[in-house]
C-alpha cells in the first residue's frame, strides 16, 4: 500500500478499523492515519481507541481523552507551513458511560431504566462481564457512524484475538440473553410454576450463594431482558455496518514470527466473515538498504580486509587490533541485519499474496512514537 493507495482508502471509506497483534503499533498507525486524513483530505476525522490502555492520549499530547471526542488544536496539524484541510478529533471508549447511555436509550420505560442503573450488580457486571467491553465498543462505533458527525472514523482496536471478540460480541451478547443459563436463573422469579427437577438446583444455590444474591442476579437479568429486542436489532445493524462497502479493515503487524502468525489469524478471520481487508501495514521493518547486494558485498570486503584497513587508518592512540575488531564487528553486524531483512521481505511477500490487498512498510524508528511530531513524521511515511 503506497502513500497514494492509503490516501485512496482513507478518502473512499467512512470507517477504518485498525487491528492486529498487541504491541505492534496499532495506536501509532491509527493516530498517524488520522493526522494524514485531517491534513490532506479535510472533513471531520475521529480517531477512537477501544484499547483500555490510554496510549493514544499520550501520543497526541493530551492530558485526558474520554468518551466525548476532543479536538486536536488545528495549529498542531500544520505540516511544513501548510495548514490542515480538516479537523482531527480523538476519543477513548468509556465502558461505564457507554453502558449507561445504552440503558437510557433502550430501556422500555423510565422505571426500568432507573431500576437497571440502580441495581447493585449493574456496575460490576458491565465492567467485568464477558464481552461487555467488546459489545459496547461496537455499540459506540454504530452510534458514531449513524450520527453523521464525522466524515471518517478510524478505530484503534485491542490485540487481534480480542479484536475477533470485538467483531463477534454483538451476536454473542444477544445469544447470552436468550441462553438456557439465564432461563434457569430467572424462571423461579418469572413464574411460580417450574419443574421439580429445577428445585434441587435452587435449593443448593440458595444455601451456597444466598437467596438474596440469587434474587439480585435474577432481578438484574430480568430487567436486562426487557432490552433483548434492542440488542438483537442493534447487533444486526452493527454487522451491516461492518460489511458495508464504506467500511474497511487495516491489519498492522511487525515481521516477527509471533506477530506474523497473529496477523495471518486475523486476516483469515476477516475472510471467514466476508469483511473487507483494505490493507496491511508492516511496522518497525528494517530499512531496505540492508537487502542491497552491493552493500552486503561491501560489508564482506570490510570484514576480510579489516586488519589492513585498520593499519591504513592509523588512528594514533587506538591499537590497530582494536580498530580491526571494530571494523569486523560493524561488517558482521550489517550482514546479520541483512539476513534478517531478507527474511522479513520473504515473510511479507508470503503473507500478502492475496490480490487487491495494499501493503505499506514503516521503517524501525530510533525511538517510540510518544509525541505529536513523531506521529506527524509517520503520517508522511504512510
Amino acid at each position: 500500500m503506497s502513500s497514494g493507495q492509503l490516501g485512496q482508502l482513507l478518502a473512499s471509506k467512512e470507517v477504518i478499523i485498525v487491528c492486529g497483534p498487541g504491541g505492534v503499533g496499532k495506536t501509532t498507525v491509527s493516530a498517524a492515519a488520522g493526522i494524514k486524513a485531517a491534513h490532506e483530505l479535510g472533513g471531520r476525522i475521529l480517531v477512537l481507541t477501544v484499547d483500555p490502555a490510554r496510549r493514544l492520549a499520550t501520543a497526541l499530547g493530551l492530558d485526558q481523552v474520554g468518551n466525548e471526542a476532543t479536538q486536536i488544536d488545528p495549529e498542531r496539524l500544520t505540516i511544513d507551513g501548510i495548514e490542515a484541510r480538516g479537523e482531527l478529533w480523538v476519543a477513548q471508549l468509556d465502558t461505564k458511560a457507554s453502558w449507561d447511555d445504552l440503558v437510557r436509550q433502550h430501556a422500555p420505560d423510565a422505571a426500568t431504566r432507573d431500576a437497571i442503573l440502580a441495581n447493585t450488580l449493574y456496575e460490576n457486571v458491565t465492567a467485568k462481564f464477558v464481552q461487555s467491553h467488546d459489545y459496547i465498543a461496537m455499540e459506540r462505533l454504530h452510534d458514531l457512524h449513524a450520527s453523521g458527525d464525522y466524515d471518517l472514523i478510524i478505530i484503534d482496536t485491542p490485540p487481534s484475538r480480542h479484536a475477533v471478540d470485538f467483531l463477534d460480541a454483538p451476536e454473542r451478547m444477544a445469544e447470552f440473553f436468550s441462553s438456557r443459563l439465564l432461563r434457569w436463573l430467572t424462571v423461579p422469579y418469572r413464574s411460580k410454576l417450574f419443574t421439580a427437577a429445577s428445585k434441587p438446583f435452587y435449593s443448593v444455590a440458595d444455601r451456597v450463594l444466598g437467596q438474596q444474591f440469587l434474587r439480585e442476579i435474577a432481578d438484574f437479568f430480568l430487567l436486562f431482558q426487557t432490552m433483548y429486542k434492542g440488542f438483537v436489532e442493534r447487533a444486526t445493524e452493527v454487522q451491516r455496518t461492518l460489511r458495508d462497502d464504506r467500511t474497511s479493515f487495516v491489519v498492522v503487524s511487525t515481521l516477527e514470527a509471533a506477530s506474523v502468525n497473529e496477523c495471518q489469524y486475523f486476516m483469515d478471520a476477516l475472510d471467514e466473515r466476508d469483511l473487507h481487508l483494505g490493507g496491511v501495514v508492516f511496522n518497525r521493518a528494517l530499512p531496505k538498504y540492508f537487502t542491497s547486494r552491493p552493500a552486503s558485498t561491501a560489508a564482506r570486503k570490510l570484514d576480510r580486509h579489516c586488519e589492513s584497513l585498520a593499519a591504513e587508518l592509523a588512528l594514533g592512540d587506538y591499537a590497530p587490533e582494536m580498530v580491526a575488531r571494530v571494523i569486523s564487528d560493524v561488517a558482521t553486524g550489517f550482514l546479520d541485519f541483512s539476513l534478517a531483512a531478507t527474511r522479513q521481505a520473504e515473510t511479507k511477500a508470503r503473507l500478502v499474496s492475496a490480490p487487491g490487498v495494499g501493503v505499506t512498510t514503516l521503517a524501525l524508528l530510533a525511538a517510540d512514537a510518544s509525541d505529536f511530531e513523531t506521529l506527524t513524521t509517520i503520517s508522511r511515511s504512510l
